[in-house]
This record gives C-alpha cells, structure tokens and sequence, in this order.
C-alpha cells in the first residue's frame, strides 16, 4: 500500500480545522485476568482466540495479525508514529503474548494483551465520528461472534483503566488551532474542555520556550468512558470540536483582519526556511507545516491541500523516513553520512517537493 493510499491522506469533513476523528473500544474477555496478572499460558491463549476471531471475518483476508514480539525495531516505531502502538506498550507486563492486527487500509487496527486483551481503534479523515464509530462497531460486532466480553449490568465493559469502563470508548479528535493560539485563548479552552470531561493536550508537544503547541496541532479526547451512554459521550465531544471548528474560523477572520503583519511574517517565515534548508530536524518541520497550513486556510497562500499537509505530518515522522532510506536507493552529498543527517536532508527534501507548487497570493 503506497503512503497516498491511506487514510490520512484523504479529505474529510471541515478538514481546515478538524484533522481526523478516532475512537477506541476496550474490551476484555471473561474468565481471563486483565493483561497485567496474566500467568501461564493464559496470554498466549488470548492472543491466539483473538487472531483466530479476524480470521473469521467474511473480509479476513484484509486484517494481518502479528505478535508484538515479532515485529523489528523499526516497525514498532512505525505503528507508534502512526497511532496503533503507544510509546509505552513495550512495557507492558506480557509484551511477550501481546500482538496486533491491522487491517490493509490503516483505517481499522487491534493491540491485544497491552492494555486490554482487546484495543480497538478505528480512524477516519476530517470531522466523522460517525464512520469512525461504525468502523469500529462493526468489528466489535464480528469479535462478539467468537469471543464472550466480560461486562456487568451495572458497570458495563470491564476494563483494566476504571475510567474506560462503561462503553468502553473513548474518541478522539486532531485539531489545527493557530489562530486561537494567536489570539491566547487555548488555556481558557483547555479549562473549558476540562469542565465538559475532555482534554486538549498537544499533539507533537509544546512550541519552544513553553508556547503554544508544536505547529498549533491538539487533539481532543474524551476522558472517561462512564459518564452517559454512547450517544451521550459522542454528543459531547462533537459538539465541542464542532463549536471550537467555528470559533477558531471567527478568529482566523480576525487574525487576517487585525494581526496581518503577524501572520505574513510567521507564514513567510515558514515558507522560506522549508525551501532555503539543507536539515530539517523533525520539530521545525512540523512547526514549519503547521505555518504553511495556516497559510493556505487564511487565504495568504495557495497550491496545496488540507489532506497532503497532515499526509505530510506522517511522511516527515523519523521511523517513517527510515524506512524510505532502508529500502530505498537514495544518495545524499558526500559529507551528509550519518542517520541522523540522512534523516534531516531527506526531510528537507520532501517538505520541498511538497511546498514546491504553493505560492503567495498577491504579493504578501
């Protein structure tokens, strides 16, 4: 599958502000201990009745299962920067019987035996909950077939995380927010979000010097999985992504109208620095996108798309580029030898390939 073939690199729904949707189902089989009291053979029995469960899927043939364990270095990364697998999933007690399943267009993936015996986590571009849900649903329905969850009347899904009890899902939201970082308004919205049960924490980490997020990424997520029904907590969350999508088009307008020079100076700037770099560490890319986005949204710039700058997020991502330069043929100039250094000229290389068709409109 070529990287213009995945999910991420669609359009969707208010994709100028809302990047991608996701949800996630825990759930855990009954008569089993949680993943972190496994003993004996009972984690390698979980993962085999979980594999064996997408294999009985009519589409089966579309999910490929494999143990954690199994995976090289390299390839872990890659599943961590893409959202599959957390940084910390190599701790997990059984690591040893955990595994994953994804399915061959990135839009559906499964941990088992990391957190929960089953981690569902289903994506989709723009603002759609909706499809991430039914996605999600879906193959939740399928498992439920072959495997028997442990739940209760009164607490629901039994979870490892007591706040991911209930319905077990959690979702998620990827948000660009320059503006509204512009004008200072994202501690009021955190405190905001924080009162309604959501947090808004930085997607790439903070900006330098304790600013505002790298390249003004956030993502929203619900915090526990208790409160309400399932509608109840999907009703929340996009109400707030899609009240938060219009206040930060309302102070876009602004931004254009009454911080001009401001806002040419931080696009310009990004523009330049993409196309006049030899290196590019990982961090100034990131910001470097986030300026040119803000760009092309508030009307300064032109000649790219909503979809190939978040597709250009992952492409930039160091496992990603790694691959690219491992089974690639690249030659770099004679004194560029390190990983390191490939890394960042390669880097630099395809932020200016994909800048190299944006310009500046009239003249700024």
């Amino acid at each position: 599958m070529s990287e213009h073939d995945t999910w991420y690199a669609c359009s969707g729904y208010e994709n100028d502000v809302v990047l991608a949707t996701k949800v996630k189902l825990s759930r855990n089989l009954a008569n089993f201990p949680f993943p972190s009291k496994l003993k004996g053979g009972d984690g390698e029995r979980i993962q085999s009745l979980v594999f064996d469960a997408f294999n009985h899927f009519e589409d089966g043939e579309d999910f490929q299962a494999i143990a954690v364990n199994r995976l090289d270095e390299l390839s872990g990364r890659i599943l961590q920067e893409r959202g599959v697998l957390e940084a910390l999933d190599v701790k997990a007690p059984s690591f040893k019987d955990s595994g994953v399943i994804l399915r061959t267009d990135g839009r559906v993936s499964c941990t088992v035996n990391i957190i929960d015996h089953v981690n569902l986590a289903a994506f989709a571009p723009g603002m759609n909950f909706d499809e991430a849900i039914r996605l999600a649903k879906d193959i939740d329905s399928g498992l439920q077939k072959k495997l028997q969850f442990a739940a209760s009347y009164d607490f629901g899904y039994l979870t490892s995380r007591v706040e991911d009890a209930g319905s077990g899902m959690k979702l998620f939201a990827r948000l660009h927010l320059p503006s509204l970082a512009a004008e200072k308004k994202i501690s009021r919205l955190a405190t905001e979000l924080t009162a309604l049960e959501l947090s808004l924490t930085a997607s790439y980490g903070s900006a330098s010097g304790g600013g505002a997020a790298l390249g003004y990424y956030y993502d929203i997520s619900s915090i526990n999985s208790q409160t309400g029904t399932e509608f109840d907590q999907l009703a929340q969350i996009a109400s707030a992504v899609k009240k938060i999508t219009e206040t930060e088009r309302n102070a876009r307008n602004n931004c254009k109208e009454n911080m001009k020079s401001f806002v040419k100076n931080h696009i310009c700037r990004a523009l330049a620095l993409a196309r006049a770099s030899i290196f590019m560490p990982l961090r100034e890319a990131v910001d470097i996108i986030g300026g040119v986005k803000w760009g092309l949204d508030i009307g300064f710039l032109e000649g790219a798309s909503d979809s190939d700058l978040y597709a250009l997020l992952y492409r930039i991502q160091e496992a990603h580029l790694e691959y690219v330069l491992k089974n690639g043929s690249l030659t770099f100039e004679k004194d560029i030898e390190t990983t390191v250094m490939k890394n960042e000229r390669l880097r630099a290389l395809i932020l200016q390939e994909a800048f190299q068709k944006i310009q500046i409109i009239g003249g700024v």
